[in-house]
């Protein structure tokens, strides 16, 4: 993880129904080298089979079984990011006016615009909150879509 950011112990909770395998791609997800402040990064299932010392076809299972049993994140094939879910209750926020700026800088630079609002939906800080859907107010997500 970043300098600063810390797991929040509620990952346990969250990850209670899951098995052993299953525990260990979720932790590597919110904690390996790619990870950011906005839980939306780039990253290649190459990479992470690579890291974990699995195949590709594993990777590609928990990948499909946490979208679509667990329903905890979404990956973006042709953009390679991939987006936790839970990111807002499992990441300790950063705060501060110097650090919203960076928030900022690092949504601005997402590709798939459609992952913040996925993203954003478990985020209980309001200021952090609204800096996620400004993106859509701002009609960034809509005119996304449309091209």
């Amino acid at each position: 993880m970043k300098t600063g950011q810390m797991l929040n112990t509620y990952f346990w909770k969250s990850a209670s129904l899951m098995n052993r395998e299953d525990k260990l791609f979720y932790l590597y997800l919110l904690t390996n080298s790619c990870t950011n402040h906005i839980g939306i990064y780039q990253i290649t299932k190459k990479q992470i089979a690579f890291e974990l010392d699995y195949s590709l076809d594993t990777v590609t299972l928990l990948m499909d079984r946490f979208t679509e049993q667990y329903n905890l994140i979404h990956y973006n094939s042709t953009t390679l990011e991939l987006a936790i879910k839970k990111w807002g209750l499992l990441i300790e926020p950063i705060k501060g006016k110097r650090n919203m700026d960076y928030l900022f800088s690092e949504l601005n630079n997402v590709e798939d615009p459609s992952l913040i609002s996925y993203v954003s939906e478990s985020i209980a800080q309001p200021e952090i909150r609204s800096l996620y859907e400004s993106f859509f107010e701002s009609g960034r997500l809509s005119s996304s879509l449309e091209e």
